[in-house]
């Protein structure tokens, strides 16, 4: 039996980020992957034109069937932007007893804009983030989180910390953002564990964050530990942007399928 995987999040049209990024990363990662959609978006590389949301019932719809016939090992969370589908979700983790899950708290853009209301912000705190295994937030989303301003590496330890003892889960900060470079910390079981990384000069990085929650939830799935897990999700994302895959006018996708081969993935010979 091939162990399983679960994607809440947004659809992305252009294959980057959200569900397609998700799918993309579990299969590359050795596991089914299964969706629930929270909206549907039209984007590409340099932009989102048009957002539409699903209702909560069709996405409590969508989280039954998955949930009474393919049960996943782990479940990955993304951007969700609306009071009620984060409250149904809780309420469908809690009813199913959901393992392994893994919560990307998307809440602010990498130019600093909020993505979510306040209300939302509330019961993601309220609801969502105690249900979490571990938590995947990049430096702003800390500081929302925390409530406090992240510049060194002993902020993004307290602020982990605080986090943590918080809601009750592991959290891996990301680095970035000017702050540690490409340096995690995970912070679980009251233990800091610092996971080193290499700046890629790669250009596009649409979906990163995506790819690496899955890549954890992915691995969560097959049995790894938290701090393993970690560790091979870091590994994977590394290879999937030193591929250099250059795609779109725009921040471009890196490359989720770069170490899928076989007959099947093979180029079409000149002759």
């Amino acid at each position: 039996m091939r162990k399983t995987a679960l994607t809440i999040a947004g659809s992305d049209s252009s294959g980057g980020a959200g569900i397609q990024a998700d799918i993309k990363t579990m299969m590359a990662n050795g596991v089914y992957a299964m969706s629930a959609v929270t909206a549907l978006t039209a984007q590409n590389t340099t932009g989102v034109t048009a957002i539409m949301e699903v209702t909560p019932e069709f996405l409590g719809q969508q989280l039954d069937c998955v949930f009474t016939d393919i049960r996943p090992d782990a479940v990955k969370i993304g951007m969700v932007s609306s009071e009620g589908l984060i409250r149904k979700i809780a309420e469908k983790l809690k009813e199913y007893k959901a393992e392994n899950v893994v919560v990307d708290p998307v809440m602010v853009a990498t130019s600093g804009s909020r993505l979510i209301s306040e209300d939302a912000i509330l019961a993601l705190k309220e609801c969502l983030l105690p249900l979490a295994t571990v938590l995947t937030p990049n430096i702003p989303e800390a500081e929302v989180l925390s409530g406090r301003m992240i510049t060194n590496a002993g902020e993004m330890e307290q602020a982990a910390k605080e986090i943590s003892e918080t809601y009750g889960c592991a959290v891996l900060c990301k680095g970035g953002h000017s702050v540690n470079d490409a340096n995690d910390l995970l912070f679980s079981g009251g233990t800091a564990a610092w996971f080193p990384g290499k700046r890629i000069a790669n250009p596009n990085t649409h979906g990163t964050g995506c790819t690496l929650s899955s890549a954890i939830a992915s691995n969560l799935a097959k049995g790894y530990d938290l701090p393993e897990a970690v560790k091979r999700a870091k590994a994977y994302i590394s290879d999937a942007l030193n591929a250099m895959l250059d795609l779109g006018a725009g921040c471009g996708p890196m490359d989720h399928g770069f170490a899928v081969g076989g007959i099947y993935g093979q180029e079409k010979r000149k002759v």
